[in-house]
C-alpha cells in the first residue's frame, strides 16, 4: 500500500497498539503504520517488550512511516536505560517526528524487576526522571545529581527542544494515578478497567491535578478498550478477551483486581484452572483453543463486559460511550488496523462530537515541530 493513497479525515481521540499480535513481526511495522494513517486513526502506542520490541526502533519506524500519526510508548520504563540515553530517544524522536512523539513510562511488573536485577520503580523515581528529562530537553546542565535514580555528575544534553516530548504515564493505580495528576502531561489507564473503575480513575487524575494548581483539563486521559469485534475468528476472539486478561492476571493479579474490585474468590478460581497452572509462558501467546474456552467460562462475564464486541456497530458505539466517562482519548486494544477499520469507518458514523485534539498524544493543545536551537 503507497503512502500517497488518500487518506481519511484524522480521528485524533483514537488509537491503537502497534504489532499487537504475537508473535511480534517488526517487519510487518511499516505497512501496518500506513494502513492506520490511512483509515484515520490518530495515534500508534508501543507496549515495550524484551525480545522484539524494542520501543525506540519501533518509534521510529512509526515516524518514518507515517507524516501525521502521533505516537508514544506505553510504556517503557525509565531505570533500563541510563538517563541521558532516554534523554537522547525523546530528543531525537521528537524531532524525526516533527512533534509527534510522546515518552510513556510506567511502573512494569516488581517480579520481572528482581528476576533481572533492577530495582522496584517508585513514584519518587518517576518523579526525578520526569524532572531530570525535561530539563535535559530545556537545554539544562543537571549537576550534581543524586537521588533515588542514582547519582549523575553532570548531565546535558547539547540540544533545546520547544517545546519539549509530553511525558504520560501508564498506570491503574490510585497513587501512581494522582501523581500522573501532579506531574505527566498525559495518562494512560489499563485494559480491561470497568466503566466505574474508569470514571474514578477519571477522577482521581483530575483531582489531584487540581490539587496541585494545574488546570485539571490539561492533563489527556486515554483509557485503552478491548476491541474485538465478530468479524475476527473464535480463537481470535478468546484469545484477546479472556487469554490476554488471563495474561494480565499471571502478572499484576493483585493491582487489577484492587482497581476493579473484583472479588478474590473469582480470582482464585481463575488461577486454578488447567489453562492458567499448566500455563508454558503468557497465556495470550500460548493457550490452545480449549484452553481458552476454559478460561472463558472460568471469568465472570463482568470482568469483560465493558469490552468493545458483536458488529462493528456495536463496537463504534461502545467506543463513542468510552467519553461519556470522563476520558479524552481511547486507545483500541487487541487488534491490527486492517481489523479495526470496520469499526472504525462505523466509528466515523456515529461519532457524537467533533474532538480538536493534537495527534501527539501527549499534549491537550497543538504544539509546535521539536526544534534544535
Amino acid at each position: 500500500m503507497s503512502r500517497d493513497e488518500p487518506v481519511a479525515e484524522q480521528l485524533t481521540e483514537l488509537g491503537y497498539y502497534a504489532l499487537s499480535r504475537q508473535p511480534v513481526a517488526p517487519a510487518e511495522l511499516a505497512e501496518e503504520t500506513v494502513f492506520a494513517d490511512r483509515i484515520g486513526l490518530g495515534a500508534a502506542f508501543i507496549s515495550e517488550r524484551f525480545g522484539l520490541k524494542d520501543a525506540a526502533v519501533l518509534a521510529g519506524g512509526l515516524a518514518t512511516a507515517s507524516r501525521r500519526l502521533g505516537i508514544a510508548t506505553a510504556a517503557t520504563n525509565h531505570h533500563t536505560r541510563h538517563p541521558m540515553v532516554t534523554a537522547t530517544v525523546g530528543a531525537t524522536l521528537a524531532e524525526l517526528s516533527g512533534g509527534r512523539f510522546g515518552l510513556g513510562l510506567g511502573r512494569g511488573i516488581t517480579p520481572q524487576w528482581q528476576v533481572l536485577g533492577l530495582p522496584t520503580v517508585t513514584s519518587r523515581q518517576l518523579t526525578e526522571i520526569t524532572d531530570i528529562l525535561r530539563r535535559l530537553w530545556r537545554g539544562e546542565t543537571v549537576i550534581g545529581h543524586d537521588g533515588a535514580i542514582g547519582a549523575f555528575g553532570a548531565l546535558h544534553l547539547g540540544v533545546t527542544l520547544e517545546p519539549p516530548p509530553p511525558i504520560l504515564l501508564v498506570t491503574m493505580s490510585p497513587r501512581t494515578l494522582r501523581l500522573a495528576g501532579t506531574i505527566a502531561d498525559a495518562v494512560v489507564l489499563h485494559t480491561f478497567l470497568s466503566a466505574e473503575a474508569t470514571t474514578h480513575a477519571v477522577t482521581t487524575v483530575r483531582t489531584a491535578a487540581e490539587q496541585a494548581g494545574r488546570d485539571p483539563a490539561s492533563v489527556r486521559i486515554w483509557s485503552v478498550l478491548a476491541t474485538l469485534g465478530d468479524h475476527l475468528s473464535e480463537d481470535d476472539r478468546l484469545r484477546r478477551r479472556y487469554g490476554r486478561l488471563a495474561t494480565y492476571l499471571q502478572g499484576y493479579p493483585d493491582a487489577l483486581t484492587r482497581a476493579n474490585g473484583w472479588r478474590s474468590a473469582d480470582l482464585d478460581r481463575v488461577r486454578a484452572t488447567t489453562a492458567f497452572t499448566n500455563a508454558r509462558g503468557p497465556i495470550d501467546a500460548t493457550a490452545d483453543l480449549g484452553a481458552l474456552r476454559e478460561l472463558a467460562d472460568a471469568i465472570p462475564e463482568h470482568w469483560v463486559q465493558d469490552s468493545a464486541t458483536g458488529s462493528a456497530r456495536a463496537c463504534a458505539t461502545t467506543i463513542d460511550r468510552q467519553f461519556e466517562l470522563g476520558v479524552d482519548s481511547v486507545i483500541l486494544h487487541g487488534a491490527t488496523p486492517t481489523e479495526l477499520a470496520p469499526t472504525v469507518e462505523a466509528y466515523r458514523e456515529i461519532r457524537s462530537a467533533q474532538r480538536n485534539l493534537p495527534a501527539n498524544p501527549g499534549a491537550t493543545q497543538q504544539l509546535s515541530s521539536g526544534g534544535r536551537a
